[in-house]
Protein backbone atom coordinates (compact mmCIF):
# COMPACT_ATOMS: atom_id res chain seq x y z
CA UNK A 1 0.00 0.00 0.00
CA UNK A 2 1.01 3.10 -0.98
CA UNK A 3 2.62 6.21 1.81
CA UNK A 4 0.03 8.39 0.91
CA UNK A 5 -2.86 5.46 1.57
CA UNK A 6 -1.53 4.80 4.83
CA UNK A 7 -1.22 8.48 5.89
CA UNK A 8 -4.77 9.28 4.46
CA UNK A 9 -5.90 6.07 6.15
CA UNK A 10 -4.29 6.97 9.38
CA UNK A 11 -5.60 10.82 9.88
CA UNK A 12 -9.22 9.00 9.04
CA UNK A 13 -8.63 6.73 11.59
CA UNK A 14 -7.68 9.36 14.18
CA UNK A 15 -10.85 11.57 13.44
CA UNK A 16 -13.00 9.23 13.67
CA UNK A 17 -12.21 8.47 17.41
CA UNK A 18 -12.02 12.32 18.48
CA UNK A 19 -14.97 13.28 16.58
CA UNK A 20 -17.07 9.91 16.68
CA UNK A 21 -20.19 11.79 16.56
CA UNK A 22 -19.60 13.02 12.49
CA UNK A 23 -17.50 9.73 11.86
CA UNK A 24 -19.36 9.20 8.48
CA UNK A 25 -18.61 12.07 7.27
CA UNK A 26 -15.47 12.26 8.52
CA UNK A 27 -14.09 8.86 6.69
CA UNK A 28 -15.87 10.30 3.05
CA UNK A 29 -14.59 13.25 3.34
CA UNK A 30 -10.82 12.30 3.99
CA UNK A 31 -10.91 9.11 1.45
CA UNK A 32 -12.65 10.82 -1.54
CA UNK A 33 -10.85 14.27 -1.65
CA UNK A 34 -7.74 15.09 -3.56
CA UNK A 35 -5.02 13.51 -1.69
CA UNK A 36 -2.98 17.06 -2.91
CA UNK A 37 -5.35 18.66 -0.33
CA UNK A 38 -4.28 16.28 2.45
CA UNK A 39 -3.11 19.24 4.77
CA UNK A 40 -6.42 20.28 4.86
CA UNK A 41 -8.25 17.35 6.43
CA UNK A 42 -8.19 18.61 10.01
CA UNK A 43 -10.53 21.47 8.92
CA UNK A 44 -12.33 19.35 6.62
CA UNK A 45 -13.65 17.50 9.42
CA UNK A 46 -13.93 20.30 12.13
CA UNK A 47 -16.26 21.56 9.46
CA UNK A 48 -18.47 18.79 8.62
CA UNK A 49 -18.65 18.30 12.90
CA UNK A 50 -19.58 21.80 13.37
CA UNK A 51 -22.11 21.57 10.78
CA UNK A 52 -24.15 18.92 12.13
CA UNK A 53 -23.66 20.09 15.65
CA UNK A 54 -25.12 23.28 14.47
CA UNK A 55 -28.23 21.09 12.57
CA UNK A 56 -28.41 19.60 15.72
CA UNK A 57 -28.77 22.78 17.73
CA UNK A 58 -31.60 23.95 14.74
CA UNK A 59 -33.75 21.31 14.58
CA UNK A 60 -33.10 20.32 18.84
CA UNK A 61 -37.28 21.39 19.64
CA UNK A 62 -38.68 19.33 15.84
CA UNK A 63 -39.50 15.79 15.55
CA UNK A 64 -36.73 15.40 13.18
CA UNK A 65 -33.91 16.30 15.56
CA UNK A 66 -31.20 15.96 13.02
CA UNK A 67 -29.99 12.65 14.45
CA UNK A 68 -26.81 10.27 13.94
CA UNK A 69 -28.59 8.82 10.40
CA UNK A 70 -28.48 11.75 9.01
CA UNK A 71 -24.70 12.30 8.40
CA UNK A 72 -25.56 9.42 6.07
CA UNK A 73 -25.63 11.67 2.76
CA UNK A 74 -25.96 10.84 -0.57
CA UNK A 75 -23.47 7.67 -1.03
CA UNK A 76 -25.57 5.39 0.45
CA UNK A 77 -28.01 3.96 -1.89
CA UNK A 78 -30.76 2.50 0.72
CA UNK A 79 -30.87 6.04 2.35
CA UNK A 80 -30.60 8.42 -1.27
CA UNK A 81 -33.77 10.00 0.00
CA UNK A 82 -34.09 14.25 -1.12
CA UNK A 83 -36.29 15.18 2.08
CA UNK A 84 -36.67 18.54 3.18
CA UNK A 85 -34.31 17.83 5.91
CA UNK A 86 -31.85 16.03 4.05
CA UNK A 87 -31.62 19.34 1.65
CA UNK A 88 -30.68 21.09 4.98
CA UNK A 89 -27.81 18.77 6.13
CA UNK A 90 -26.33 18.83 2.67
CA UNK A 91 -26.40 22.89 2.88
CA UNK A 92 -25.04 23.09 6.88
CA UNK A 93 -22.91 20.51 6.46
CA UNK A 94 -21.08 22.55 3.05
CA UNK A 95 -21.47 25.80 4.40
CA UNK A 96 -19.51 24.25 7.70
CA UNK A 97 -16.69 22.72 6.09
CA UNK A 98 -16.21 26.25 3.61
CA UNK A 99 -16.65 28.03 7.16
CA UNK A 100 -13.80 26.03 8.88
CA UNK A 101 -11.46 26.17 5.71
CA UNK A 102 -11.72 30.03 5.37
CA UNK A 103 -11.35 30.36 8.92
CA UNK A 104 -8.33 28.38 9.38
CA UNK A 105 -6.75 30.13 6.01
CA UNK A 106 -6.85 33.75 7.55
CA UNK A 107 -5.01 32.29 10.81
CA UNK A 108 -2.12 31.57 8.76
CA UNK A 109 -2.88 27.60 9.12
CA UNK A 110 -2.06 26.99 6.04
CA UNK A 111 0.90 27.38 3.99
CA UNK A 112 -0.44 28.08 0.80
CA UNK A 113 -3.39 30.74 1.80
CA UNK A 114 -3.90 33.53 3.40
CA UNK A 115 -6.13 37.14 4.09
CA UNK A 116 -8.28 37.96 0.92
CA UNK A 117 -6.18 41.46 0.06
CA UNK A 118 -7.65 41.39 -3.80
CA UNK A 119 -9.35 44.55 -3.42
CA UNK A 120 -6.71 46.30 -0.85
CA UNK A 121 -6.44 50.20 -1.64
CA UNK A 122 -9.66 50.52 -4.07
CA UNK A 123 -12.66 53.06 -3.14
CA UNK A 124 -15.16 50.97 -1.38
CA UNK A 125 -17.77 54.08 -1.24
CA UNK A 126 -18.28 57.34 0.14
CA UNK A 127 -15.65 57.49 3.05
CA UNK A 128 -14.34 54.16 3.50
CA UNK A 129 -11.31 52.09 1.40
CA UNK A 130 -10.76 48.43 0.89
CA UNK A 131 -7.85 47.34 3.27
CA UNK A 132 -7.36 45.05 6.29
CA UNK A 133 -7.27 41.22 5.97
CA UNK A 134 -10.61 40.14 4.60
CA UNK A 135 -11.45 36.64 5.14
CA UNK A 136 -10.23 34.81 2.15
CA UNK A 137 -13.99 32.87 1.38
CA UNK A 138 -13.01 32.17 -2.45
CA UNK A 139 -10.27 29.62 -0.98
CA UNK A 140 -13.01 28.03 1.51
CA UNK A 141 -15.00 27.82 -1.80
CA UNK A 142 -12.53 26.16 -3.72
CA UNK A 143 -11.22 23.59 -1.37
CA UNK A 144 -14.25 22.81 0.07
CA UNK A 145 -16.03 22.25 -3.31
CA UNK A 146 -13.57 19.75 -4.00
CA UNK A 147 -14.18 17.74 -0.83
CA UNK A 148 -17.72 17.91 -0.21
CA UNK A 149 -19.25 17.50 -4.04
CA UNK A 150 -16.67 14.62 -4.31
CA UNK A 151 -18.96 12.72 -2.21
CA UNK A 152 -21.97 12.78 -4.87
CA UNK A 153 -21.46 9.87 -7.02
CA UNK A 154 -24.66 9.58 -8.41
CA UNK A 155 -26.14 11.19 -11.79
CA UNK A 156 -29.73 11.44 -11.38
CA UNK A 157 -32.23 14.03 -10.13
CA UNK A 158 -31.33 13.23 -6.41
CA UNK A 159 -27.14 13.98 -7.32
CA UNK A 160 -28.11 17.61 -8.60
CA UNK A 161 -30.40 18.12 -5.79
CA UNK A 162 -27.59 17.70 -3.44
CA UNK A 163 -24.92 18.99 -5.35
CA UNK A 164 -27.63 22.20 -5.73
CA UNK A 165 -28.03 22.24 -1.87
CA UNK A 166 -24.02 22.14 -1.28
CA UNK A 167 -23.98 25.15 -3.15
CA UNK A 168 -26.59 26.59 -1.28
CA UNK A 169 -24.60 26.09 1.83
CA UNK A 170 -21.68 27.45 0.39
CA UNK A 171 -23.80 30.56 -0.89
CA UNK A 172 -24.92 31.04 2.79
CA UNK A 173 -21.35 31.69 4.16
CA UNK A 174 -20.67 34.84 1.65
CA UNK A 175 -24.06 36.19 1.87
CA UNK A 176 -23.39 36.24 5.96
CA UNK A 177 -20.47 38.18 5.60
CA UNK A 178 -19.89 41.53 7.41
CA UNK A 179 -18.35 44.41 7.01
CA UNK A 180 -15.55 45.69 9.32
CA UNK A 181 -14.02 49.30 9.73
CA UNK A 182 -11.57 50.56 11.14
CA UNK A 183 -11.43 54.79 11.33
CA UNK A 184 -8.76 56.92 10.67
CA UNK A 185 -8.02 60.48 10.61
CA UNK A 186 -7.16 63.33 13.46
CA UNK A 187 -8.19 62.73 16.43
CA UNK A 188 -10.17 60.31 16.05
CA UNK A 189 -12.50 62.11 13.43
CA UNK A 190 -13.09 59.42 11.53
CA UNK A 191 -12.47 61.17 7.87
CA UNK A 192 -11.32 58.03 6.60
CA UNK A 193 -12.37 54.48 7.15
CA UNK A 194 -10.55 51.14 5.99
CA UNK A 195 -12.78 48.36 5.66
CA UNK A 196 -12.76 44.75 5.17
CA UNK A 197 -14.93 41.70 4.92
CA UNK A 198 -15.10 38.93 7.91
CA UNK A 199 -17.37 36.19 8.38
CA UNK A 200 -20.41 36.22 10.39
CA UNK A 201 -20.71 34.27 13.33
CA UNK A 202 -21.75 30.46 12.35
CA UNK A 203 -24.85 30.12 14.22
CA UNK A 204 -25.97 33.07 12.14
CA UNK A 205 -25.51 30.82 8.85
CA UNK A 206 -27.52 28.24 10.70
CA UNK A 207 -30.35 31.22 10.94
CA UNK A 208 -30.18 31.88 7.66
CA UNK A 209 -30.06 28.40 6.57
CA UNK A 210 -33.19 27.52 8.52
CA UNK A 211 -35.15 30.05 7.17
CA UNK A 212 -34.33 28.66 3.65
CA UNK A 213 -35.50 25.43 5.38
CA UNK A 214 -38.68 26.83 6.43
CA UNK A 215 -39.39 28.17 2.45
CA UNK A 216 -37.50 25.21 0.59
CA UNK A 217 -39.10 24.59 -2.89
CA UNK A 218 -40.45 20.98 -3.70
CA UNK A 219 -39.65 20.32 -7.31
CA UNK A 220 -42.79 18.58 -9.09
CA UNK A 221 -40.74 16.78 -11.74
CA UNK A 222 -42.75 15.10 -15.21
CA UNK A 223 -42.66 11.43 -13.67
CA UNK A 224 -42.99 10.21 -17.21
CA UNK A 225 -39.98 11.64 -18.87
CA UNK A 226 -37.44 10.34 -15.34
CA UNK A 227 -38.97 6.71 -15.62
CA UNK A 228 -35.80 5.84 -17.69
CA UNK A 229 -33.98 6.66 -14.75
CA UNK A 230 -30.38 8.33 -16.26
CA UNK A 231 -31.65 8.85 -19.70
CA UNK A 232 -31.52 11.73 -22.26
CA UNK A 233 -35.17 12.48 -21.32
CA UNK A 234 -34.66 12.15 -17.83
CA UNK A 235 -31.96 14.47 -17.90
CA UNK A 236 -33.72 16.94 -19.74
CA UNK A 237 -36.50 17.16 -17.58
CA UNK A 238 -34.57 17.85 -14.64
CA UNK A 239 -32.07 20.30 -16.37
CA UNK A 240 -35.86 22.22 -17.37
CA UNK A 241 -37.12 22.19 -13.10
CA UNK A 242 -33.16 23.77 -12.49
CA UNK A 243 -33.37 26.48 -15.23
CA UNK A 244 -35.81 28.18 -13.36
CA UNK A 245 -34.68 27.58 -9.81
CA UNK A 246 -33.02 30.44 -7.94
CA UNK A 247 -28.76 30.04 -7.14
CA UNK A 248 -30.05 30.39 -3.09
CA UNK A 249 -33.24 28.00 -2.76
CA UNK A 250 -33.14 25.07 -1.09
CA UNK A 251 -34.96 22.15 -2.85
CA UNK A 252 -35.97 18.95 -2.02
CA UNK A 253 -37.95 16.22 -4.49
CA UNK A 254 -40.01 14.24 -1.59
CA UNK A 255 -42.05 14.73 1.24
CA UNK A 256 -41.07 13.63 4.95
CA UNK A 257 -41.72 10.79 6.62
CA UNK A 258 -43.52 11.36 9.72
CA UNK A 259 -41.24 11.86 12.52
CA UNK A 260 -43.36 10.81 15.54
CA UNK A 261 -42.88 7.56 14.88
CA UNK A 262 -40.08 5.01 14.86
CA UNK A 263 -38.55 4.06 11.43
CA UNK A 264 -35.59 1.88 12.23
CA UNK A 265 -34.53 1.32 8.41
CA UNK A 266 -34.88 4.82 7.53
CA UNK A 267 -32.62 6.03 10.94
CA UNK A 268 -36.09 8.02 12.43
CA UNK A 269 -36.15 7.19 16.22
CA UNK A 270 -39.66 8.96 17.04
CA UNK A 271 -40.51 11.62 19.55
CA UNK A 272 -41.40 9.00 22.45
CA UNK A 273 -38.69 9.79 25.01
CA UNK A 274 -37.87 13.59 23.90
CA UNK A 275 -37.30 16.04 26.07
CA UNK A 276 -39.43 19.23 25.44
CA UNK A 277 -39.87 22.19 27.55
CA UNK A 278 -42.65 24.04 29.04
CA UNK A 279 -41.52 26.30 31.59
CA UNK A 280 -38.27 28.55 31.70
CA UNK A 281 -36.79 31.90 31.01
CA UNK A 282 -36.36 33.52 27.92
CA UNK A 283 -38.09 30.22 25.73
CA UNK A 284 -39.18 31.80 22.74
CA UNK A 285 -42.94 30.75 21.21
CA UNK A 286 -41.50 27.52 19.05
CA UNK A 287 -39.83 26.21 22.08
CA UNK A 288 -42.62 26.76 24.54
CA UNK A 289 -44.60 24.85 21.90
CA UNK A 290 -42.45 21.59 21.49
CA UNK A 291 -44.44 19.83 24.34
CA UNK A 292 -47.64 19.86 22.01
CA UNK A 293 -45.45 19.58 18.97
CA UNK A 294 -43.63 16.59 20.55
CA UNK A 295 -45.49 14.68 22.43
CA UNK A 296 -49.42 15.58 22.50
CA UNK A 297 -49.69 15.75 18.63
CA UNK A 298 -47.95 12.42 18.19
CA UNK A 299 -49.94 10.87 20.30
CA UNK A 300 -48.15 11.04 23.47
CA UNK A 301 -48.21 12.24 26.87
CA UNK A 302 -45.95 14.40 28.72
CA UNK A 303 -44.75 13.63 31.84
CA UNK A 304 -43.10 15.62 34.31
CA UNK A 305 -39.47 14.26 36.11
CA UNK A 306 -37.86 15.83 38.72
CA UNK A 307 -34.01 15.43 38.77
CA UNK A 308 -31.48 16.36 41.78
CA UNK A 309 -28.83 18.33 40.27
CA UNK A 310 -25.63 19.09 42.07
CA UNK A 311 -24.00 22.55 41.43
CA UNK A 312 -21.61 24.82 42.98
CA UNK A 313 -22.85 27.75 45.32
CA UNK A 314 -22.45 30.76 47.56
CA UNK A 315 -18.76 31.27 45.88
CA UNK A 316 -16.31 33.01 48.00
CA UNK A 317 -12.67 34.61 47.10
CA UNK A 318 -10.45 33.68 49.72
CA UNK A 319 -7.21 35.57 49.98
CA UNK A 320 -5.01 34.89 48.29
CA UNK A 321 -6.01 33.53 45.95
CA UNK A 322 -8.59 30.95 46.13
CA UNK A 323 -12.12 30.53 45.59
CA UNK A 324 -14.31 27.88 47.43
CA UNK A 325 -17.75 26.89 47.11
CA UNK A 326 -20.15 25.11 48.86
CA UNK A 327 -22.04 22.62 46.92
CA UNK A 328 -26.38 22.93 46.32
CA UNK A 329 -28.64 20.83 45.50
CA UNK A 330 -31.62 21.72 44.00
CA UNK A 331 -34.63 19.78 42.39
CA UNK A 332 -35.44 20.54 38.10
CA UNK A 333 -38.31 19.63 36.40
CA UNK A 334 -37.91 18.44 33.27
CA UNK A 335 -40.86 16.94 30.77
CA UNK A 336 -40.44 14.38 28.50
CA UNK A 337 -42.68 12.50 25.91
CA UNK A 338 -44.11 8.88 27.32
CA UNK A 339 -46.44 6.73 26.18
CA UNK A 340 -50.11 6.86 27.02
CA UNK A 341 -50.25 3.34 28.99
CA UNK A 342 -46.59 3.60 30.37
CA UNK A 343 -46.13 3.94 34.13
CA UNK A 344 -43.31 5.74 35.35
CA UNK A 345 -40.92 4.32 38.14
CA UNK A 346 -41.61 4.32 41.70
CA UNK A 347 -39.34 6.83 42.29
CA UNK A 348 -40.24 9.51 39.36
CA UNK A 349 -43.02 11.74 39.72
CA UNK A 350 -45.06 12.54 37.40
CA UNK A 351 -48.22 14.08 35.74
CA UNK A 352 -50.00 14.20 32.58
CA UNK A 353 -50.94 17.34 31.26
CA UNK A 354 -51.27 18.63 27.66
CA UNK A 355 -49.32 21.56 26.82
CA UNK A 356 -50.11 25.62 27.64
CA UNK A 357 -50.09 28.65 25.36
Amino acid sequence: MKRSTLLILSITGVYSAILHTAAWSVNNFLMTGPKAYLTYSSSVAAGAYSGMEECKFQFGWERWNCPESALQLSTHNRLRSATRETSFVHAISSAGVMYTLTRNCSLGDFESCGCDDSRNGRVGGRGWVWGGCSDNVEFGEKVSKLFVDALETGHDTRALINLHNNEVGRLAVKDTMKRACKCHGVSGSCSIQTCWLQLAEFREIGNYLKLKYDRAHKLEMDKRRMRAGNSADSRGATAETFHHLHATELVFLEDSPDYCTRNASLGHHGTEGRECLQTGKNLSQWERRSCRRLCTECGLRVEERRTEVVASCNCKFHWCCTVRCEQCRTLVAKHFCTRRDSTAPNHIRHRSRGHRR
